[in-house]
């Protein structure tokens, strides 16, 4: 019988250190945990010279991942390169097809090959494991895998990217800009050089496509998902959200509906008072809701080596001990269709925000705009008079729950009205019940 677990790391950044450290620092602990001691035997990576706070004396270095995943004095695999393509799908494939188990924090290699990545998992009978690719330190996979798995779940909604999260806490907090933020945000290492993964919604959008997966025990469908990012969202837009109870957060929302799953990623406004408005700055939340559990919410630190390294060695741990649970909660061939309900036939209150000229009969034509397309007003926030005469001023009409067909038929005619200075914005309110 093995006496020991041999692991192999593919990638030396931020997660792949962290976790060679963690694996060094917690010992005897994760023995103990495990039933059985876990070593490093094997590192890959270009860069020999660079400090990584761990010395590499007595790993043997690969240049090429794909090399390493053949060395017979690897068991487990541990990838960390990221990307959904290239060098991590070819080790991740090839580490399976080889009987090893594979452990990744790669969300955009789950979210679009996740599917066959279980089939060569289940053929081979090894696994996959991801807890770090979603939500970085909270064990929401676990929890949706295991945890809940009794409940049939109707609905997950997750603040899934810190950065974007960080931005709007900071933009609400200090009434400054999107721009302005963001470019703060990078000169901390919050965002990118490109930001665009971020705040445009992709990251958030792969993450909310494998918790889908889990949720209702479908296949992964990264195209599925409607997507849209935060670069519309003005300090305007948080200040007026907050004078009306709200705020505003880039939420990823999956839900059962009678006619298939509806996913998206928007900027949404949310009640102050709920518990998701008040998860701030970098931190991730998640929220479910199961049929018997009712509803659940796990926050925390959603990136970071320590947290990302917690997750990746929590996988560790449950290959160590023999605990092995199909990739998505239900073997491969298990997995249903995901099937795409129209989001065009959402239900639900709009945040409607205009900047109009401010001359006579504009608000006439816009509600009547909104009243020929069966759109009723809950309330209306016009903030004071221009400046100047006919000058420029913000207008926000909140909604009672309407068709989102209907209410994008009624913003089609206001956007092409004159009395416009720019484009409307438009965001969904979603509700909450804690």
């Amino acid at each position: 019988m093995q006496n020991v677990v041999k692991i192999g790391v593919a990638g030396l950044g931020t997660v792949g250190a962290g976790t060679v450290k963690l694996l060094s620092e917690h010992r005897d602990n994760l023995a103990d945990r495990s039933g059985i001691p876990m070593i490093v035997t094997a590192v890959s990576a270009r860069d020999r010279t660079r400090d990584r706070g761990f010395s590499t004396d007595g790993l043997t270095w690969y240049e090429d991942a794909r090399e390493m995943v053949l060395d017979q004095n690897v068991d487990v695999v541990v990838e960390t390169i990221g990307g959904s393509d290239g060098i991590a799908y070819d080790v991740c494939k090839a580490a399976l097809e080889a009987g090893k188990h594979v452990v990744t924090a790669n969300k955009a290699l789950i979210a679009l090959h996740g599917v066959e990545l279980a089939r060569i998992a289940d053929a081979n009978n090894v696994t996959i494991a991801y807890e770090a690719a979603v939500a970085g330190g909270i064990p929401i996979i676990k929890a949706l895998r295991e945890g809940l798995s009794g409940n049939v779940v109707s609905r997950v909604t997750g603040i899934l990217n810190g950065t974007c999260n960080y931005i709007l806490t900071t933009m609400r907090e200090q009434g400054r800009d999107f721009a302005d933020v963001l470019a703060e945000a990078q000169k901390l290492g919050y965002a990118e050089a490109d930001p665009s993964f971020d705040v445009d919604g992709i990251d958030a959008a792969h993450k909310l496509a494998i918790l889908t997966s889990l949720a209702f025990g479908v296949e992964v469908d990264f195209d599925a998902i409607a997507i849209e990012g935060i670069r519309c969202v003005s300090a305007l837009d948080i200040q007026m959200a907050e004078e009306l109870g709200y705020r505003i957060k880039l939420l990823g929302i999956a839900k059962q509906t009678a006619e298939g799953i509806e996913q998206r990623v928007s900027p949404v406004l949310v009640d102050r008072n709920t518990q998701i408005s008040k998860v701030e700055g970098v931190f991730n939340a998640v929220a479910l809701e199961g049929d018997y559990v009712g509803p659940v919410i796990l926050q925390g630190r959603g990136a970071g080596e320590r947290p990302t390294a917690s997750a990746v060695v929590a996988d560790l741990v449950d290959i160590a001990a023999g605990r092995k649970t199909p990739v998505f909660g239900v073997r491969a061939n298990r997995l249903k269709k995901n099937v795409r309900a129209p989001l065009e036939k959402h239900v639900g209150p709009y945040y409607l925000r205009l900047m109009v000229w401010d001359r006579p009969g504009v608000m006439a034509e816009v509600t009547a705009a909104l009243a020929r397309n069966g759109v009723s007003m809950a309330s209306m926030i016009q903030q004071g008079r221009a400046e100047t005469e006919g000058g420029v001023v913000p207008v926000v009409f909140i909604t009672h729950e309407t068709n989102e067909g209907a209410m994008h038929e009624a913003l089609a005619t206001i956007a092409a009205f004159e009395s416009n200075s720019q484009p409307p914005v438009l965001m969904r309110i979603e509700n909450f019940t804690s």
